[in-house]
């Protein structure tokens, strides 16, 4: 994504993330942010027009923003103070505009202050602010773009919660590593995070798989079964779970009736699955805090989704209905009957839903209401679910239930993760985990690397199918974007490296974070000065890729640093005096490769937001 899509999405989704984050006096930083910093100075010329009477007093300042505008060249800055403030202030906006820009004039690290169009105001930074957003960088080192932002509050985040009925294929690896990242920005920016899994241990897929699992068992004693049943689970990866039933039990389990031997076969191939699905989040270095089995809401005589039920009942929101046939089913084939219902439509949903089937038994639906309610019982009046493509109708319902349970006081945002088109040099790879012929997730982290897997997850909105290319992503060009930003932080590190090496003199004793007192005044050249400002931007768009929900911003971001540094690297080539290493000029030298630092450190932090490694070097 170049600088330009950069600006569009911070102008986008800084607003948004306004109404949801204070950005007031009160917002704390550890590290400073230059578009803060100017954003005072915005409101500062504000409270100037209200002292000379030019503005009402007690006018609402919170509302003035600040954005890089969509075209870079109309300036670095753009603010939007008169649009929002003219209606109050009795005056057009354009007049506004050119007040405001007056007393935006006098300020020192203005290079230019111009009214476009309807009454916006575009600035033009010095030179020398841009370095001080440097110095500031280099100050915070591995904290620059730290935040409260979420100011300590309490988030749950859910994600992978497949059912244990087989190993893990890309698809889930996609909404693993989804949650996983958005858990680590989240966490960056200032919210208490909790990351969990919701075990899907219950239900008539478990007994499916228990089921498959005694089928395995009887092949591993050595009996032919034949082609497995339609509908149940034919993989050859349940056959270890059957061979280790057979060591433990013999041919015991065959006498027994299925009420006695199918608990023990389900606890088996459970406790089997789940420590493979563990193995496999491992392997992508994705981690969870909890581990919540469906299991437990029915338990030891505490029957939590029976207590759910009943909870809502009382409000008024659970009663005994009946509902219309669904569009498109034969009305033989549909069951008119009374039943329990919870009112999701008085929420927002677009058809109250069923919570108890015709056996008796509790729907999906209902055990989900009671496991929302359990998060919001533990706290959590922040959720965020990850949940596959196959769940998008699942979505109205899910939202409406947690209001009801929560009396409106939890927010439940759903995150869909959409398919993964798995290739290999553009032709499909078939995958079907009911036909048994699964491509694992393991496989393809074997073959391309935890860290292909993580970014190129990444590489794309979550809620747009990702074509993955096996191929592809271990190609070292400018193509592959993993290697096109770990090749820009190796490449820096190895400049690090080898200016220690050529001007030991210069560089002996020097810590890597002292280079914030380098001479950054001298960095004045058009290209280096583009890489300082990519590289400003980057407290300000964590914050609001986190408040948005979206880490898939944090790797366009890195792609386009990349870009930068590698273009600025190649104009060297061709222009000896642009080069990082004067071994003549050594204060030069020193401010280049204090940008260089700067370089490195948002490379490092970025990917480590991802789950990805920043290597020193590449082999």
């Amino acid at each position: 994504m170049r600088l330009s899509n950069m600006r569009a999405f911070l102008t986008r989704h800084l607003n948004y993330a306004r109404r949801r984050a204070s950005y007031d006096d009160r917002r704390i930083m550890n590290g400073p942010d230059v578009i803060a910093g100017v954003l005072d100075k915005v409101r500062a010329a504000c409270t100037g027009l209200i002292a000379d009477g030019v503005l009402p007093s007690g006018i609402d300042l919170s509302r003035v923003g600040l954005d890089p505008p969509r075209d870079a060249a109309h300036g670095d800055l753009a603010t939007n103070a008169a649009m929002v403030l003219a209606k109050n202030a009795g005056k057009k906006p354009r007049e506004l505009a050119e007040e405001i820009a007056q007393k935006l004039r006098a300020d020192n690290l203005l290079a230019k202050v111009e009214v476009a169009g309807a009454g916006f105001i575009n600035l033009t930074l010095k030179p020398a602010a841009w370095v001080a957003a440097l110095r500031m960088l280099l100050q915070s080192g591995s904290q620059y773009g730290r935040s409260n932002a979420g100011q300590g509050a309490v988030v749950n985040v859910e994600y992978v919660s497949l059912n244990p009925t087989g190993p893990m294929h890309v698809g889930h690896g996609r909404g693993a590593v989804f949650g996983d990242a958005l858990a680590n920005l989240l966490a960056f920016t200032g919210f208490r995070v909790t990351r969990e899994y919701y075990i899907n241990d219950a239900g008539a897929q478990i007994d499916m798989l228990a089921r498959s699992v005694f089928l395995r068992y009887r092949e591993a004693l050595g009996e032919n079964i034949g082609p497995v049943p339609e509908g149940l689970y034919p993989g050859d990866y349940l056959k270890p779970v059957g061979a280790a039933l057979a060591a433990e039990y013999g041919r015991e389990l065959l006498n027994w009736p299925d009420d006695q031997r199918l608990p023990i076969i389900r606890q088996k191939a459970i406790e089997m699955m789940m420590r493979a699905i563990r193995q496999d989040l491992a392997a992508l270095n994705v981690k969870h805090d909890v581990f919540f089995p469906e299991s437990s809401l029915i338990e030891r005589g505490c029957d939590r989704v029976a207590e759910t039920i009943a909870f809502l009942r009382q409000r008024g929101e659970v009663y005994q209905g009946r509902l219309p046939p669904p569009k498109g089913i034969a009305l033989e084939d549909w069951e008119d009957r009374e039943q329990t219902l919870f009112r999701s439509t008085d929420f927002g949903d677009d058809i109250d839903r069923p919570l108890v089937k015709s056996d008796g038994t509790y729907t999906y639906f209902a055990s989900d209401i009671a496991y929302h309610k359990d998060k919001f019982d533990r706290g959590f009046t922040r959720m965020i679910d990850v949940w596959g493509a196959d769940h998008a109708g699942y979505v109205k319902r899910m939202r409406a239930a947690v209001k009801a349970v929560s009396g409106g006081r939890a927010d439940l945002d759903i995150k869909i993760v959409q398919l993964v088109r798995l290739l290999r040099g553009g032709q499909p790879v078939k995958m079907s985990k009911r036909a048994g012929e699964l491509v694992s997730l393991r496989e393809v982290i074997d073959e391309v690397g935890r860290d292909a897997v993580r970014f190129m997850m990444l590489y794309r909105n979550n809620d747009a199918v990702l074509d993955f290319d096996l191929q592809k992503v271990i190609e070292q060009s400018r193509d592959n974007p993993i290697f096109y930003v770990q090749y820009a932080h190796a490449r820096c590190r190895s400049v690090l490296r080898n200016a220690g090496e050529l001007m030991p003199q210069h560089l002996a004793g020097r810590e890597e974070g002292s280079l914030e007192a380098a001479p950054l005044e001298r960095l004045d050249d058009g290209g280096e000065l583009a890489l300082i400002k990519q590289l400003a931007l980057y407290p300000r768009l964590v914050e609001a890729a986190a408040i948005s929900h979206e880490p898939h911003r944090i790797a366009y971001y890195l792609y386009e640093l990349a870009s930068e540094f590698h273009a600025h690297w190649n104009r060297g080539k061709d222009a000896p005096h642009l080069r990082f290493i004067i071994q003549n000029d050594p204060q030069m030298t020193l401010a280049r490769l204090a940008l260089v630092q700067g370089v490195v450190t948002v490379l490092a932090s970025g990917l480590g937001l991802l789950g990805v490694e920043a290597p020193e070097e590449m082999r």
